[in-house]
């Protein structure tokens, strides 16, 4: 892959009069994003599922950022009544942006609130209800995006739509890997059931590289004992990059001006673990369209929420 120019945060455009919601706010990829966000002038809501890890992170934006304009939601991405109350609970109209950021990875087996495998119900199935949510004030917007936070482990799996909510067996890398597989597979199809009905949505996907955040060490894998916290430090010390490095891809998809729907952006390093942001098209699960129909009826089946678009 040719190598980028360099992409810095300074490149982000004007935001203002913006709306954006990015879940998982608190830290880590999508803390970066929404407070770059909020830099450039959006507002920008901070979906988060624990309360006072949300707040503490609205403090130190604030902080850093005193005129910027931020709030704080709670959502749990593992309920969907928590989805549902978030967006029945939305006021502000349209919404401009979603960033789809929140997620858990290789984390030992357990069940969300509705009985699903946690890294398949969280990762895709909260982020699908969530979306399709939210959509009617998406489509409310004159230029609206969803930028989902896929991973650069989605090719490292074979994709079993029959043990997506481990059916035949629980392998935490492989339940992790296909619930990112889902995400391409989601926002392809958005991209694909948008254009069909003329919706000027965008739909977004990004793999960060491999980047130092929390999601391997803290929530379910904080339970692992000091040996797996020893080791799993001492290799994102050494291998992954800091958080603003791995918010590039997401603020790239989310910003830049003339990217066009449908879009994979990845980093332009070896295997997609660290560089600029560009774009990847030649992705595969971009463009099996029969895997991702499937799954999407699967989804709107479990989740109980179905899009106002047709493919």
């Amino acid at each position: 892959m040719a190598s980028s120019p360099v992409w810095t945060l300074q490149a982000i455009p004007d935001q203002s009069g913006r709306v954006a919601v990015v879940t998982g706010a608190n830290s880590g990829i999508g803390f970066v994003t929404a407070r770059e966000l909020a830099r450039r002038g959006a507002h920008v809501v901070l979906a988060c599922r624990d309360p006072q890890r949300g707040a503490a992170a609205l403090a130190r934006m604030r902080g850093e950022l005193p005129h910027a304009s931020l709030e704080l939601r709670r959502v749990d991405l593992g309920s969907l009544a928590s989805i549902r109350e978030f967006a029945a609970g939305w006021d502000h109209g349209r919404l401009d942006l979603l960033v789809n950021n929140a997620g858990i990875a290789v984390v030992p087996y357990a069940v969300t609130a509705d009985g699903f495998e946690s890294q398949f119900g969280v990762n895709h199935l909260g982020t699908f209800a969530l979306t399709g949510l939210l959509l009617p004030h998406l489509l409310a917007a004159p230029r609206p995006r969803v930028v989902t936070v896929g991973s650069e482990g989605h090719r490292y799996v074979r994709f079993d739509l029959a043990n997506l909510n481990a059916e035949r067996g629980y392998r935490p890398g492989d339940a992790y890997m296909m619930s990112k597989r889902a995400n391409l597979f989601f926002a392809a199809e958005l991209q694909r059931r948008a254009d069909a009905t003329g919706a000027p949505l965008r739909s977004m996907v990004v793999a960060p590289g491999l980047t130092r955040t929390n999601v391997l060490t803290g929530g379910a894998n904080g339970s692992r004992g000091r040996a797996y916290q020893a080791i799993i430090g001492l290799i994102m010390r050494a291998a992954f990059r800091p958080a603003p490095e791995g918010a590039k891809t997401s603020l790239y998809a989310a910003t830049a001006p003339d990217l066009p729907g449908g879009s994979f952006v990845v980093p332009d390093g070896l295997l997609q673990f660290r560089g600029e942001p560009t774009l990847r098209g030649h992705e595969p699960a971009l463009h099996d369209t029969g895997t991702a129909t499937r799954l999407w009826h699967l989804s709107e089946r479990l989740t109980g929420v179905t899009y106002p678009l047709r493919s």
